[in-house]
């Protein structure tokens, strides 16, 4: 389960399902802060909505209009329109979003089932390379804005979607799309206009907070079915197939769904007279799309050695199935001896602060204090970082 947080002038929450409006809900989230936000939901899930007081709800076609009408006929409606996301790893436009041409008919439908439409939404799709996207999202939105107006909805919430990058070095700054958002912000719905803005956040959160250690639990070389190759080497090409204890039905779901090919780092640093191989690694399920990697090129690693994957916070622990009897992993949590001592002057009073210093500490980030964790580590690196 992902449970995207949506930040807005007064936070809100954005739940894709009954299980995350529980969830929140659970956790003191007020009815009135939740956005039922899936564009395609069961009926039996908007009279959950209904009963436990979630007014907000999203929809992008007739049909959904029809079941939101009959079965929570006091809801507020987000009109979810379609972006240009072509460029994007994740083209959602390709199964939600209503075009601009088919916004007046469902808005005309609306007023006419006696629901309001109170606001737009749109997403430009996991991993847009361009800031321009949201720009063009934003203009079109203040068109069915206006459209709204004209048929008497008194629309005041636009949600400009997610998937912000939030990692160091990705394709596009999250500064440089906040700056393209803003001058459209200003140009479209300008401060004082009455419309409150939603984001969600959640990949920019929590990207760069966890990383995750895998060990190795399987190897063995593959040849590679290549003609030709084996008369001008001498022998058949090779390539080392690695196994890890998670693959793309758990944590690695983004090589499915962004598309994205990560690079492990070493827990032991290789010399450099170390030869390089060409590498795969593959996950606990024994079937051919259970790939992490291919391509590439690592030292000889051997069955039960660590390697580490950076920022693999969003879209990961909370994606994972049991398929293959694979289980969750631990999550064990760190920080840095500077934000330790921060945290316990804040929150931990003297006396207490006395107290804790022989008991517990946290995992600090250079990994120093592993002996003293209250919780023992994912594993011992060789060396502090």
């Amino acid at each position: 389960m992902q449970c995207a947080t949506c930040m807005a002038v007064r936070g809100s929450s954005a739940c894709q399902r009954m299980a995350e409006m529980e969830l929140v809900q659970r956790i003191g989230v007020p009815a009135s802060k939740i956005i039922y936000a899936n564009p395609c939901k069961q009926i039996a899930q908007i009279k959950y909505a209904a009963k436990h007081g979630v007014q907000l709800l999203s929809f992008d076609n007739e049909m959904e209009l029809v079941k939101v009408a009959k079965s929570h006929p006091s809801a507020k409606m987000v009109l979810c329109i379609a972006t240009n996301d072509s460029h994007s790893l994740s083209h959602l436009s390709l199964n939600f979003g209503a075009s601009l041409k088919s916004c007046r008919h469902l808005l005309q439908n609306a007023k006419k089932s006696h629901v309001d439409v109170v606001g737009v939404s749109f997403h430009v799709g996991s991993g847009c390379p361009d800031p321009q996207a949201y720009a063009q999202s934003i203009a079109d939105a203040r068109l069915v804005f206006e459209m709204g107006a004209e048929l008497g909805h008194r629309m005041h919430i636009l949600d400009l979607g997610g998937s912000f990058p939030g990692v160091e070095g990705a394709k596009v700054r999250f500064e440089e799309i906040a700056s393209v958002i803003n001058s459209a912000l200003d140009l479209y719905f300008p401060e004082g206009c009455g419309v409150d803005i939603l984001a969600k956040l959640g990949r920019y959160y929590v990207t760069s907070a966890f990383t995750l250690a895998v060990s190795i639990t399987a190897k063995k070389e593959v040849l590679l079915d290549q003609p030709g190759r084996e008369e001008e080497t001498g022998s058949a090409p090779k390539t080392m197939a690695y196994h890890l204890d998670e693959g793309v039905y758990g944590i690695f779901n983004s090589v499915l769904f962004d598309n994205t090919c990560p690079a492990p780092v070493l827990q032991k640093k290789p010399s450099t007279e170390q030869p390089l191989h060409s590498s795969s690694l593959w996950g606990p399920v024994v079937d051919g799309c259970d790939c992490v990697a291919e391509g590439l090129w690592l030292p000889q690693l051997h069955v039960g050695d660590w390697l580490v994957f950076e920022n693999m916070g969003a879209y990961t622990v909370g994606m994972g199935s049991f398929l293959g009897g694979t289980q969750t992993c631990r999550v064990t949590y760190a920080m840095s001896r500077v934000a330790w001592e921060a945290l316990r002057e804040q929150l931990l009073p003297p006396e207490q602060d006395e107290d804790a210093e022989g008991v517990c500490k946290p995992l600090s980030c250079g990994w120093e204090i592993t002996d003293t964790l209250c919780v023992g580590p994912v594993f011992t690196p060789a060396s502090i970082m």
